[in-house]
């Protein structure tokens, strides 16, 4: 089973390439840097993309897209000239998570093969160097700008020269606290749900097949839609316990019932590619009873009530009763992953925790609820509201992190732009004359 928090990279200009690659533009070159080109098919298939997505620019879209284009070329001549490597298994890792987010958007990898007229290792060599590409040229990104950063004198200054009504408008911000109890499982329903499994092995190794089992009952509703297909992957991109046995298993073997965070599985080895495995499993979760519910409804309703009374404080009662590890030992403060801080937008909230803190205010608890964790297990919560910054236009005592942010994209553009000035006088760079017009960032043209 894949990791929780484990990130499928896609990339959506390769992804919209390779849909549309099919279409027959008339092509010309349009730029050249150094010994790459851009075509007019690049700029079309990316426009299609972007009016595909709602994107609209206010500008010339074509423009934008050709400055872009140009940046990317010449991040990657540089990129040669530095001696910057990406290594094969870098690249493979990238094609593998792309080629299973195309599989699970077209159903399967016959589906695949079939809409694009070609095997799955003719595409993947295909896009083997745009994938290469990609990669280089974010790394030179990275090195451009690793070393640029802004003072707490540059962050005045420029907050100082920012005219008034030109900062940005800051949304109201919650830091939320949460203890959380799992209702209780008896062993009956888990033994239940592993005499199923071992059922279920037990008809695969009888002649049915897996794809058909897992597609009927897995309760990862993501692989069983591909017949319980996880595609290949890497030791680090499973839990613990479902790698340990799925590494273990010959090709075309059935493993013994395994338990992992998400429920109770079997695992079926496909195939092996280096250091890497493709395998199928089945997920089944013993099914939370009603009266179970109802228990730890009461029991954080009773926790709460002693919070209300001053027989407990809040973080009192997180470290005796919250059963969830990576906020229990902090005093059950929710981290915002999106960017590191424990502060959100109410956008950011799980829809269930935003339905119960609607009408709290700083300071208060919600009543008990329902909800699931990340792994889709039904969970019980209550949580408090630690702090609620309203609305604001940023400052500097309030939001320095924000503004340093600001401070720290224009020192960089700037940055870029300097390189950018002084890599063109020592590049190859032509552009055709429709395009010369075009109102670019940067100083392409000498």
């Amino acid at each position: 089973m894949l990791k929780k928090g484990i990130v499928l990279f896609v990339g959506i200009l390769a992804a919209v390439n390779f849909l549309y690659g099919q279409n027959t533009v008339l092509d010309r070159v349009v730029a050249v840097v150094g010994d790459r080109i851009i075509l007019e098919s690049d700029l079309e298939k990316q426009a299609i993309q972007y009016r595909q997505q709602g994107v609209f620019s206010g500008g010339n879209l074509k423009c934008e897209i050709l400055e872009d284009q140009l940046y990317q070329k010449l991040l990657l001549n540089q990129a040669e000239l530095d001696s910057i490597e990406v290594s094969p298994n870098e690249v493979d890792a990238q094609m593998d998570q792309r080629i299973q987010y195309f599989i699970s958007q077209l159903g399967s990898e016959e589906k695949l093969e079939e809409f694009y007229g070609k095997s799955i290792l003719e595409i993947e060599e295909e896009f083997r160097p745009v994938i290469s590409d990609q990669i280089m040229s974010q790394r030179m990104q990275s090195e451009l700008t690793k070393d640029v950063d802004v003072t707490p004198t540059d962050v005045r200054k420029f907050y100082e020269r920012l005219p008034k009504d030109s900062l940005p408008l800051i949304n109201e911000k919650l830091q939320i606290q949460q203890l959380v109890r799992y209702p209780e499982i008896s062993n009956l329903d888990i033994l239940a749900v592993t005499q199923r499994l071992q059922k279920f092995k037990e008809r695969i190794e009888g002649g049915e097949r897996f794809e058909t089992l897992a597609a009927l009952y897995s309760q990862d509703e993501a692989s069983a839609a591909r017949g319980g297909t996880l595609g290949y992957v890497g030791r680090s991109d499973l839990v613990t316990e479902f790698a340990a046995v799925a590494f273990k298993l010959n090709v075309g073997q059935v493993s013994r019932v395994v338990k992992t965070e998400y429920g109770y599985h079997i695992i079926k080895l496909i195939d092996r590619r280096g250091a890497k495995i493709n395998c199928q499993h089945i997920l089944l979760k013993p099914k939370v009873k009603p009266a179970e519910k109802v228990q730890a409804y009461q029991f954080l309703d009773s926790v709460r009530n002693q919070i209300l009374t001053d027989t407990l404080t809040w973080e009192q009662a997180v470290d005796l009763y919250s059963d969830d590890e990576e906020t229990r030992n902090n005093q059950g403060l929710l981290i915002n992953y999106q960017n590191g801080s424990s502060e959100f937008e109410k956008r950011q909230i799980q829809p269930a925790i935003s339905q119960a803190i609607k009408k709290l205010n700083e300071g208060d608890i919600s009543q008990p609820f329902e909800a699931t964790d990340d792994n889709t297990k039904v969970v019980f919560k209550i949580v408090r509201i630690k702090r609620k910054k309203p609305a604001h236009t940023a400052n500097l005592s309030d939001d320095y992190k924000a503004i340093q942010e600001m401070a720290l994209q224009e020192k960089s553009s700037e940055h870029v732009e300097e390189w950018v000035d002084k890599k063109r006088e020592s590049t190859y760079i032509r552009i055709i004359d429709e395009y010369k017009s075009c109102k670019f960032k940067y100083k392409w043209l000498k």
